[in-house]
């Protein structure tokens, strides 16, 4: 802020972000500039990055590779890199039905329906650095899953060669792609989704990606790319499934599921606790009350020789006082396995035995079994006791029967990667969230050790109905008289009926936000759980506006009175055509909030001034979005802040909503102000 106590900011933004107006100024660079500016600014001139100093600076460390290795490179990928740094054309639209109530309101947990890119965008705003865990599913472009890459290139051809420098055939070889399920296809897909992803991640955050042959190869090379190669923290196989044997070569009986972690040097792993097999503890220790088992105290196997640790050939005093020797079966010396003062502090500690046995003493140590009958070892990188069934299983289970999702997760898998991290208060994330299992498992989780994890979902509210009838065959036209009940006329085609369509459940999203509350219950009821049990979620919807509404936005003249209300409205629920019950105020409300960095737990407070509403938030920042604001109220506000009853730093207004002759008004109060308030007229 300069000098002035005052200062107004006329901010465009956003509706330059929604309209797409200011899209075609974003390099593929624009975020990597700026980070760059941020934390290496030593490097940054008037013309840029200064890749020459940087190089210099990474010699004298002795880092002298810097152009050597290899990249991963697909057509698309400059197209994917400028994706990456696009804003988000949409606005997020808060479930008001849905938030306000009571298992709802108070909950930590959100579900975000829209295209993930979209949501990662939004999220990117508020939450970079603030995830702890992810894990996701994304389609394995088997060709049979229903992947296709459709974009809607709002770049023109001139846009792609002007930003990224695109030759002719570059650009037919990208628009190629669109509609398609191949490999470059699918990179560029996957490509911004994890570059995000990656962002959010705290410096601890670690991801879990399931995926299969299909892929695999590609998204190590991916990840490699955007985590870096030593973030690289393991390939899980998960064994779940039997296999079928109609596969032309081998059986498939395995998933992949890589780790990467955001920074390996602050990622910790945590240990699996197992049963404990108490079979082989045929001693029992009095004192202790524990059973134990014998383990030999003198070293053997490999260096168990005398010769080859001399300082470990000791003598120790048996319980008749004689002195006892390391000795091999062959009768020659060998070694203990601890040093002389560790192994007689041991001794004395009850932690080793001495047998007689042949009128010769040999000392044992004593191995207990756990008190709670459980052992704790390091995670292994395979999964073989959790089955792909158990989750269909389980999620038919949840939906009376009927099978709602195919080849949903099962929620044992995503709770063994849960319990792979020490913490238990993790915020959880999930952009591929399908049917619900991460929540589902969180939940779970949650219930059986009392943590306080929370989960972020998102997905695309796609349609439930099936694949196209062809009714070229007389054998589908036959299906189609005879079970007519069993498609949906649709776009001048025939389209088979999901059993999860059936049951109203025409979208995805639609499923897995029931299978949370379902599965909510479920939990509850299963554990006895109390009423603090965090089972709910918030739900917001992430959509663009519609195109007539930004006509009405962009072309706004501010001398005509007439339109204010339609200034707020084309936010709402009902114009952009979804459920919820969103007025355009809210809409407003929340998506600003997001853009400032606000999470979505951060508490609202709303002020009536003089009967205008006004959103308090942060003790710092006031958002007056509503028309009809006039001098009363600027007198109001300004008494308030003078007075020091509000500590309000920033004031956001609604620059359609405010009369040139109300917002002179209220400049002009801000400016007389005794302390520092910055103004901010969006629109």
């Amino acid at each position: 802020m300069n000098d002035r106590k005052y200062d107004t900011v006329e901010d465009t933004s956003f509706i330059d972000d929604i309209s797409g107006s200011a899209s075609n100024h974003t390099k593929a660079n624009t975020y990597l500039l700026k980070t760059l500016q941020k934390y290496l600014p030593e490097f940054m001139t008037d013309q840029g990055f200064d890749m020459k100093k940087f190089e210099s600076g990474l010699r004298e460390i002795n880092i002298s590779e810097i152009r050597d290795g290899y990249t991963l490179d697909f057509v698309g990928k400059s197209y994917a890199q400028l994706q990456t740094g696009q804003p988000t054309k949409t606005v997020i639209l808060p479930d008001v039905e849905n938030n306000a109530m009571n298992k709802n309101k108070d909950s930590e947990n959100l579900f975000f329906t829209g295209d993930n890119l979209d949501v990662l965008k939004q999220l990117q705003k508020a939450y970079t650095n603030a995830i702890d865990f992810m894990y996701i599913d994304p389609p394995y472009n088997t060709g049979t899953d229903g992947f296709i890459y459709n974009d809607k290139f709002d770049l023109t051809d001139d846009d792609l060669r002007e930003n990224l420098g695109f030759s002719d055939q570059e650009i037919k070889r990208l628009h190629i792609i669109n509609g398609r399920n191949s490999h470059s296809a699918w990179l560029t897909f996957m490509y911004p989704r994890l570059k995000i992803a990656q962002r959010l991640l705290t410096d601890e955050g670690v991801i879990f990606i399931s995926i299969d042959d299909n892929e695999k190869a590609n998204l190590k090379l991916l990840l490699d790319e955007v985590f870096g190669e030593d973030n690289f923290i393991s390939e899980l196989i998960w064994k779940g499934k039997g296999g079928g044997q109609d596969s032309t070569y081998f059986v498939p009986v395995h998933e992949s599921i890589f780790v990467y972690a955001k920074n390996k040097s602050d990622f910790s792993l945590g240990t699996d606790s197992v049963d404990d097999d108490e079979s082989g503890y045929a001693y029992f220790d009095e004192l202790r009350q524990l059973k134990y088992k014998r383990q030999l105290a003198r070293k053997w196997g490999a260096n168990a020789r005398r010769e080859d640790r001399p300082n470990l050939f000791y003598a120790v005093q048996a319980p008749d006082g004689s002195d006892v020797f390391p000795k091999l079966p062959d009768g020659t010396d060998g070694n203990w396995r601890h040093n002389k003062d560790r192994l007689n502090k041991e001794i004395q500690d009850g932690e080793f035995e001495f047998v007689k046995t042949n009128d010769e003493w040999i000392l044992y140590q004593k191995i207990f079994a756990s008190a709670d009958g459980k052992k704790v070892k390091k995670f292994t990188n395979l999964i073989d006791d959790i089955s792909s069934g158990s989750g269909t299983k389980h999620v038919k289970a949840l939906f009376d029967g009927i099978k709602v999702f195919d080849y949903p997760k099962p929620t044992d898998l995503i709770k063994k990667f849960l319990s792979m991290i020490d913490d238990d208060g993790i915020r959880v994330l999930d952009f591929f969230a399908g049917s619900g299992s991460t929540a589902d498992a969180v939940m779970q989780l949650n219930a059986e050790d009392g943590g306080q994890r929370t989960f972020i979902m998102a997905t695309l509210d796609e349609s439930t109905l099936g694949e196209k009838l062809d009714l070229t065959k007389s054998a589908n036209q036959k299906k189609l008289e005879n079970n007519p009940d069993n498609y949906e006329f649709m776009d001048g085609k025939y389209l088979v009926k999901s059993e999860a369509y059936k049951i109203g459940f025409d979208t995805i999203d639609k499923i897995s936000k029931d299978r949370i509350k379902r599965a909510s219950d479920k939990i509850k009821n299963d554990n006895l759980l109390a009423e603090d049990f965090d089972g709910g979620f918030k739900s917001y919807f992430v959509k663009e506006v519609k195109q007539d509404s930004l006509d009405v936005l962009t072309n706004f003249d501010s001398l005509e009175l007439n339109l204010f209300d339609d200034m707020i409205k084309p936010f709402s629920s009902e114009s952009i055509g979804i459920d919820g019950g969103a007025t355009g105020h809210d809409t407003l409300l929340r998506t600003w909030m997001t853009d400032d960095g606000y999470k979505f737990d951060t508490q609202i407070v709303t002020l009536d001034i003089e009967g205008q509403l006004v959103e308090y938030v942060d003790n710092t920042r006031a958002y007056i979005i509503d028309d009809g604001w006039n001098a009363d109220n600027t007198k109001r506000l300004i008494n308030m802040i003078g007075t020091n009853e509000l500590a309000i730093q920033t004031i956001v207004v609604y620059g359609h909503s405010l009369t040139m002759e109300s917002m002179k008004e209220l400049e002009l109060a801000v400016k007389q102000l005794d302390v520092s308030v910055h103004l901010i007229r969006r629109y």
